[in-house]
């Protein structure tokens, strides 16, 4: 009897593989020939998978958005219940938005082959359609998390929002590219007394 390939997984698993290359050798190197090469495939499966090379590689770019995008959005429903302590909805904030730091083996991954992504989407406007929808994603994100701390009364009252959010954001771009020359710890502490210049002094921890 045949084996059954799930379409969906299947694309997932070759785009796993352009991950791989590309951290490797770097997007130039992401042909389909190098790509099903490193998934163990034939190039003719591919081709089924995907029409060419240009819908490759911008369904790959969406599949990283999407993981990293699932993974920061687990951490919200307990961040933003207002009966969470407050000790530990500052705990949940900078370990959600170190999910868009290089602090770990694979966010170090995803963050290489994204800001690789983001180089070449200066130049194709299929990736730039992706990189502006992350990039607004992350800003979204960032004001919810804000809002949600104002709201429980953790933020100091004269916050501009709208200038918080891309502080913050812009933060968290800078430390993401110089990921590689800046260490974890650095970067863990680096977010930490950001946010504490947003926290409100007089807010007791319950």
């Amino acid at each position: 009897m045949p084996k059954i390939v799930d379409p969906g997984a299947r694309r997932l698993e070759i785009a796993e593989a352009v991950f791989r290359v590309i951290q490797r050798d770097g997007l130039a190197q992401a042909s389909l020939r190098s790509v099903a090469d490193e998934a163990g495939l034939a190039i003719g499966s591919v081709r089924h998978y995907f029409r060419g090379h240009d819908e490759l590689i911008v369904f790959a770019m969406r599949a990283l958005g999407d993981r990293v995008e699932a993974r920061l959005l687990r951490h919200l429903p307990e961040l933003l219940d207002p009966e969470t302590p407050r000790s530990r909805r500052q705990e949940l904030t900078e370990a959600l938005l170190g999910e868009l730091l290089p602090l770990t083996e694979q966010t170090r991954a995803e963050t290489d082959v994204w800001l690789a992504f983001s180089a070449a989407a200066k130049y194709r406007p299929d990736l730039a359609e992706e990189a502006a929808r992350a990039h607004s994603g992350v800003r979204a994100l960032v004001r919810r998390v804000l809002e949600g701390a104002r709201g429980a009364g953790g933020l100091l009252d004269d916050l501009d929002l709208d200038v918080e959010t891309e502080r913050l954001a812009a933060l968290l771009d800078g430390l993401a590219m110089a990921g590689g020359r800046t260490p974890p710890k650095l970067m863990r502490t680096v977010l930490g007394r950001h946010l504490e210049t947003l926290r409100h002094p007089g807010a007791e921890t319950k």
